[in-house]
């Protein structure tokens, strides 16, 4: 019974978002305070959601204190080299700007965290994609999946789980797997590589001036007439897309060149930048990873050392220090909010058991002949269950129980641990990921639409990872 009731309320949950019938926030609260009820433990329902926040309130202080960190990084222009040159890649062409996103995503995952990941990624392109009106699904999904195989490094998460898990080490589990993952890392750019010329042949091919020419046409038309909804077609293809509104102002009231900077989306010569500290801020940001990479404090404890650094050093007037919190405050609160209605969540799943049972379920229903196959069978496994559980429920609750089922029939730990780590770029949108919300909150997408566009896809990369892990012997 709290099988079906598990899957049921998830299945409620996904089914309510996509079809925009609830908020997540609020789906992710009352619809396991509802099936709580149906448990017929609704009694201990205060009990499971203060466990749930106890568990989840150091992701979400870290989430808070490295959005702050990473936002003023992103304000002094630390990421501004880098952005400039995935721009430069991609001027104004649909096609290179879905590639610079997987490519940026990928970049900067190296750093382990997806917040960051998402922060950066959608700081530099979201004027690209709005400019454009190329679709935003596209954007936050390209990113999600790049992030979801680089989240497999071992300072990532997922890995460093398994390796605990069936207390192995987890250089044995990723080195091997480098030519399995490289493989997805490649499918997730071929994929936007065909994404991004949908989009070119939906809207045409410009060249950044023939943009800002049209942009400075409309506007000037806007101005005359007071007409805000007279916008030209601004595509040189099917005629599809539509010119950008004018963001403020007659096309007389700046540059071509401020016009430029806009468009790119990180103003040169934004009052925040702090170039003479360049250097400072680039050795605080490996500092802190470097931290984080070897442990030496808990990452909430970092990030929240790292934010009050940076900020003090950056902007040592308060009046600039409150400035700079005020503008990041939108996403540390939805970020947060997220993160503690996640926790009700997970607390009802864990609390009342639902989730064991799924896990066993899904352990039972496995035919006996498939026990020499086990790694394969985890492999596609982890595809749902990294979706509908956390990775701390799924890899030191269920993977332990399939490593010993595959013991059995002669499989190595090492094999399950690696198969494990397949689902990881489905896993990056699960709705209990807390760094998701804060791709689709900076992205101003749906969560739901989100979540209707990559599905297919993820799914599709995760199993291109397992083909090539038993192509290549590795799983």
């Amino acid at each position: 019974m709290l099988t079906i009731l598990g899957f049921a309320m998830i299945a409620t949950f996904l089914v309510l978002i996509m079809m925009k019938k609830m908020s997540p926030i609020a789906a992710l609260v009352l619809i396991p305070a509802l099936f709580c009820v149906f448990v017929g433990k609704g009694a201990h329902l205060g009990d499971y959601v203060i466990d749930g926040v106890t568990s989840l309130a150091p992701t979400a202080a870290m989430l808070m204190f490295a959005i702050v960190y990473f936002g003023v990084m992103i304000d002094v222009g630390l990421f501004d080299p880098i952005v400039r040159g995935i721009l430069k890649f991609c001027k104004a062409d649909p096609m290179r700007i879905v590639v610079g996103t997987a490519l940026l995503a990928a970049i900067v995952s190296l750093d382990g965290d997806g917040s960051t990941t998402f922060m950066i990624t959608v700081s530099a392109l979201y004027p690209l994609y709005k400019r454009l009106k190329m679709s935003l699904v596209v954007m936050t999904g390209v990113a999600a999946m790049a992030n979801g195989v680089m989240n497999t490094l071992p300072w990532g998460g997922p890995t460093a789980r398994a390796a605990t898990a069936l207390k192995l080490d987890a250089s044995d589990i990723f080195v091997p797997m480098i030519p399995a993952l490289a493989v997805g890392l490649l499918f997730v750019i071929g994929l936007s590589y065909v994404l991004g010329l949908r989009e070119r042949k939906r809207l045409g091919v410009l060249t950044l001036d023939e943009v800002l020419e049209e942009e400075k046409e409309t506007e000037t038309v806007l101005v005359g007439t007071g007409a805000p909804g007279a916008v030209r077609t601004a595509t040189g293809g099917s005629g599809s897309g539509t010119a950008p509104e004018a963001t403020g102002g007659s096309a007389t009231d700046g540059s071509a060149s401020d016009e430029a900077d806009d468009f790119q989306g990180l103003d040169p010569d934004r009052d925040t930048l702090r170039p003479k500290l360049y250097w400072f801020n680039a050795l605080l940001t490996v500092t802190l990873l470097t931290a984080m990479i070897m442990e030496w404090l808990p990452i909430p404890v970092l990030f929240l050392l790292g934010a009050a650094l940076a900020l003090s050093v950056n902007f040592p007037r308060i009046p600039d220090q409150k400035a700079r919190l005020a503008a990041h405050a939108d996403n540390v609160l939805n970020v947060s909010g997220m993160v503690f209605a996640a926790a009700v969540f997970t607390g009802v799943l864990q609390g009342t058991g639902m989730v064991d049972h799924m896990a066993e379920w899904m352990v039972d229903v496995i035919p006996e002949g498939m026990g020499p196959h086990m790694a394969l069978v985890t492999g596609v496994l982890s595809l749902p269950l990294t979706y509908f559980m956390s990775n701390d429920g799924f890899y030191f609750g269920v993977l332990p129980v399939l490593a010993e089922a595959g013991a059995a029939h002669g499989v190595s730990p090492l094999e399950m641990a690696r198969a494990s780590l397949v689902g990881q770029p489905l896993h990056m949108s699960s709705p209990l990921v807390p760094a998701v919300y804060v791709l689709v909150g900076m992205a101003k997408v749906e969560f739901g639409d989100h979540t209707r566009f990559v599905v297919k896809w993820a799914a599709l990369t995760c199993l291109v990872i397992l083909g090539a892990g038993i192509l290549f012997g590795i799983v």
